[in-house]
């Protein structure tokens, strides 16, 4: 039975995520902003086959709490053997663009918490001799774009945090995983008009992430296309990049 703690465990994909494991009647601790959802979210999940389901509201953006947070998932499940970090928010990078504590704020939360959270973790899971981070970045991380440079820039920080920690802990039995999706249908991205062809659905991506998991996977892309598309996107010479309407 893995024992599994979920940051941000309302949003759509940890969601997903928390179904499968559920189904294969794992133990989970669900963290997040709003007690309502996360009580409703837990009742699914029982229904779904989950060993037990407890639930924990925490504003991820408040350091002070996540130290106890741990402490609850330790003591709820007598161990951890997978954590799943996914909470975050898509900016409106216009509005970042002119209001700088909308700026900070934006890069505390999809940026500083999440590497805030990983070190807990990771340090939890030597102590433990063992276990599996997985953090949900983004293709946006990948190179700074005009239109999401603001989440493109926290999503870079974690992304370059994960590997410096993977390279740390690559002999002690830690796996860290970096998740990469690209679009994804999810109410987070709701005000997008069109939504076509390189668009995935929550429940593809969070397969994804268990495959990966299970596959002791470093970073994955998903689909899985998005790897070929962001090679191509990060090897345009600046000269012509900076040209370019992205």
């Amino acid at each position: 039975m893995k024992r599994i703690v979920i940051i941000g465990a309302t949003s759509a994909i940890a969601h997903a995520a928390a179904r499968l494991w559920a189904g294969q009647g794992a133990a989970l601790f669900l963290v997040g902003r709003n007690a309502e959802r996360l009580d409703i979210n837990a009742a699914d999940l029982r229904v779904r086959g989950a060993a037990s389901v407890v639930v924990h509201a925490m504003d991820a953006t408040d350091d002070a709490a996540h130290a106890p947070m741990l402490a609850a998932a330790v003591e709820a499940l007598g161990g951890i053997d997978v954590s799943l970090i996914a909470h975050g928010t898509l900016p409106n990078q216009r509005e970042c663009e002119t209001d700088s504590a909308r700026l900070r704020a934006e890069i505390e939360t999809n940026g500083v918490s999440v590497c805030l959270l990983a070190q807990l973790f990771a340090n939890r899971f030597v102590v433990q001799g063992g276990g599996t981070l997985a953090v949900i970045g983004s293709v946006a991380g990948d190179r700074g774009r005009q239109s999401n440079y603001v989440y493109g820039a926290a999503k870079g920080m974690v992304a370059r945090f994960l590997e410096g920690l993977r390279n740390r802990l690559a002999r002690s039995g830690v796996q860290v995983l970096l998740v990469k999706p690209g679009f994804v249908d999810t109410p987070m991205t709701a005000e997008f008009d069109k939504k076509g062809l390189l668009w995935a659905q929550p429940e593809g991506v969070a397969a994804g992430i268990l495959k990966a998991i299970d596959g002791g996977r470093d970073v994955v892309y998903l689909p899985w296309f998005w790897r070929y598309i962001m090679w191509i996107i990060r090897h345009i010479p600046e000269r012509l990049f900076k040209r370019l309407s992205l």
